[in-house]
């Protein structure tokens, strides 16, 4: 179990050869933080694509030493996307990484049908929760891409996070599917979506975890509320994975942890051939690194 960011480092197989991170548009001085903390920490191997004049302005005028990192010049951004996209396609880069860049832009390039990332699998987003209040790490999906997903998408969703969840060695973990209650209303789509996913982990059709749903979000993450309503679950007061019902309560649970909770976060997408690091500009260094760190252990 962990209970904090940090402690994932010690998951990092140093015997190996360091992955290969493709920054694409580089010249961006809050990527450029994390991408140097990770590369100066022995995590990664940087290759930087955009304007290298810029970058390395950049990088000097914060004192960072990129010293034996890959530059690669180009000063039109689509081809930035596209040449870091190859790099991670072709086996020559194993993470992506959104620069100065927009995210539609670096995700056009991710689903090319010729030399992208695409899988067939749906692309979601996961982030992982430092939360005081809480006694271990817990995942939040999906918070940034899927507007509104629907049960074939759910089950996606669920799959990816918890595939991710088993690469960090948690080997069940406990997902709570969210609703506004915890009890099945035919009015609400989302009690009946977290029906159905309960039931098909019980007949094994989504294997590797433990999901309970509907779950209000107090139940999911506090034993004692789940009491007081009677609720009998495995997951209540122990959630590893919250599923989120739709991108707006997400966007807003996610947001009201990091600015209310104080709450530190890492994110990743999930879904391609490899991990992609996607964070905002509003993002903390530290919990850019942190992102970076996610991918390496993806």
């Amino acid at each position: 179990m962990f209970n904090k960011l940090s402690d994932l480092q010690a998951l990092i197989d140093r015997s190996k050869p360091r992955k290969r991170l493709a920054l694409a548009v580089s010249q961006d001085a809050n990527s450029l933080d994390a991408v140097h903390d990770a590369y100066q920490a022995g995590i990664i191997d940087p290759v930087l694509i955009g304007l290298q004049e810029s970058t390395i302005a950049l990088a000097k005028q914060h004192g960072y030493n990129f010293y034996g990192a890959t530059f690669i010049d180009e000063p039109n951004p689509e081809k930035c996307v596209e040449i870091a996209v190859r790099m991670v396609h072709d086996g020559r880069a194993d993470i992506l990484m959104k620069g100065k860049v927009s995210t539609p832009a670096l995700l056009k390039g991710v689903l090319n049908k010729d030399w992208g990332l695409r899988t067939g699998r749906l692309l979601s987003h996961f982030s992982l929760f430092e939360v005081d209040t809480y006694h271990k790490l817990i995942g939040v999906t999906d918070v940034a891409m899927n507007i509104a997903p629907n049960l074939k998408e759910k089950i996606s969703i669920v799959t990816n996070a918890v595939e991710y969840m088993n690469k960090l060695g948690i080997e069940k973990p406990k997902v709570a599917i969210l609703g506004a209650i915890e009890m099945v209303n035919e009015n609400m789509q989302a009690t009946l979506d977290a029906a159905l996913l309960s039931k098909m982990n019980q007949r094994d059709q989504i294997k590797n975890c433990i999901i309970d749903g509907p779950l209000a979000f107090d139940n999911a993450i506090s034993y004692e509320s789940a009491q007081l309503k009677g609720i009998r679950s495995e997951v209540a007061g122990d959630t590893d994975i919250l599923l989120m019902p739709d991108i707006e309560v997400g966007n807003v649970l996610y947001k009201s942890l990091v600015w209310f909770a104080r709450a530190k976060v890492a994110s990743v997408v999930l879904g391609a051939s490899a991990p992609i690091v996607l964070t905002s500009r509003s993002d903390s260094e530290e919990s850019k690194f942190d992102s970076i760190l996610l991918a390496v252990l993806g």
